[in-house]
């Protein structure tokens, strides 16, 4: 099966309509030679709505704040490839939030998309994320340092969500001195120089 036979079948997936009482709307951004490719958990309403991943304050915090690119270099497919968990808003959650990402998608669409993706880096975007791809490690041990993916780098992120104010809270290093490092690691993949910022 081709790149292009897993992206049309992602963009058709309709396999929550019963569990989520919503039409499923797949998002989907990059291609099979895109750089960096990047991990996270689910779209958000605001993603679900626009159809473009990241387009949320999460985004903006991932974008201007810890990678400070443009959204030119973001969305350009040849630099991101974006995935998750699962690809489309799972609904909201009763006690605030959204629900979490269903593990059938991630079962289903995730390893084939792994393999798929020539890429250099791979940044992966919050807890449940992390857990997932490496299930016996501590969240915060993958935060603080490289980790190697499918014989690749990766980077481990917090979620840039408003919501983990406390997460920001209780380990400010992250911001401190991490951030520099995962920007200086993005940067040098997309061939970026501090003078074209």
């Amino acid at each position: 099966m081709s790149f292009y036979d897993i992206k049309e079948q992602i963009l058709m997936c309709q396999d929550c309509k019963q569990k989520f009482g919503f039409m499923p709307k797949p998002v989907f951004h990059g291609k099979e030679h895109s750089k960096i490719m990047q991990i996270g958990q689910a779209p958000s309403k605001r993603v679900h709505e626009t159809g473009r991943p990241f387009n949320d304050p999460s985004g903006a915090k991932l974008k201007y704040q810890w990678y400070q690119i443009t959204d030119e270099i973001f969305y350009n497919e040849d630099n991101f490839y974006m995935s998750g968990m699962a690809h489309c808003f799972p609904g909201k959650h009763p006690k605030g939030g959204d629900n979490p990402p269903p593990l059938a998608c991630a079962n289903k669409w995730l390893a084939k998309e792994i393999e798929m993706v020539d890429n250099e880096l791979y940044i992966i975007i919050g807890a449940r994320a992390a857990k997932y791809l490496f299930p016996k490690e501590s969240f915060e041990d993958l935060v603080f340092k490289n980790n190697p993916l499918n014989g690749k780098p990766a980077i481990v992120l917090p979620h840039p969500s408003p919501l983990n104010v406390r997460w920001f809270k209780t380990h400010p290093s992250f911001e401190e001195t991490r951030v520099p490092e995962i920007r200086e690691m993005v940067w040098d993949v997309l061939g970026i120089k501090n003078s074209e910022i």
